[in-house]
Parts: C-alpha cells; structure tokens; sequence
C-alpha cells in the first residue's frame, strides 16, 4: 500500500500531535481564542442590543418596580415584543455560551471538535503571518 503524494490534514494532525510539542498547545490557544471570542459577543449583544432591549421596556419595568405582578411582567414582554426579543436573544445567547462552555470543562472536548481545531491550527500555521488568528495562536 502506497502513502498518498500530499498528506491528508488528518495524516498531518495525527503525526504532529505526535512529534510537536508546540501543536497541543497552539490547538490549546486556539480553544481560548475561540472561548474569548465568544464571549465578546455575548458582551457586546449585551452592551449593544441588551441596553437598547431594557431601554425600550423601561416603563413595564418601572411599574414592575413599584408593583410587581406576574401579569406586569407578561404585559411587559407581550405588549412590547420587539425590547422582548432583543432580551431573549441576550439571554439565548449567554445560556449558549455557559452551556457550551460548561461541557466543555465538565467533559472535555469531543472528538469533532478536537479535530477541528487541529484542522483550523493547521491551515493558520499553512497561511502563516497573514492569518488573522496568527499572533494570537502560533506566536509565542
């Protein structure tokens, strides 16, 4: 049996987390970066769609404040669905986060997503210092 001409990435991935000790740990960054970066939208929704979501149901929410009710609340959010929606959406996403991010410490990554962070490793060190992530995963 003949090895093919070009290595497959998974035939790259494989020799490389055997003889490189700076690819578990760029893979390693990677992850971070990737944790990171969703968390920054998650605080950006918040800062952007959150504020302007609260922002509109600020008179429900005053009245809630002084009475509140079960009733008030499902006024609140009924009658005014478009804040309601930009809420949830906050609230979606930073339960998608914790969630993800929660199994992921729990249980440690699976297997696809191992691979495919070993794969995106390998095509930021393949485009070298023009990939955007460069700095970030494969400078020391």
């Amino acid at each position: 049996m003949d090895l093919p001409a070009e290595p497959t990435p998974e035939i790259t991935a494989s020799w490389q987390l055997g003889f490189d000790s700076d690819f578990k740990e760029q893979v390693r960054r990677l992850y971070l970066a990737t944790v990171y970066g969703r968390w920054m939208v998650v605080g950006s929704l918040w800062l952007t769609l959150g504020l302007l979501s609260l922002w509109g149901l600020r008179y429900p929410i005053g009245l809630m404040l002084e009475h509140f009710t079960w009733a008030a609340l499902r006024w609140g959010l009924a009658f005014n669905w478009l804040p309601s929606l930009g809420l949830f959406i906050c609230v979606g996403m930073t339960t998608a986060v914790l969630v993800w991010q929660s199994r992921n410490i729990l249980f440690g990554l699976s297997p696809q997503e191992q691979r495919r962070l070993e794969q995106q490793v390998l095509k930021i060190r393949q485009q070298g210092k023009t990939h955007p992530l460069w700095k970030w995963v494969c400078q020391s």
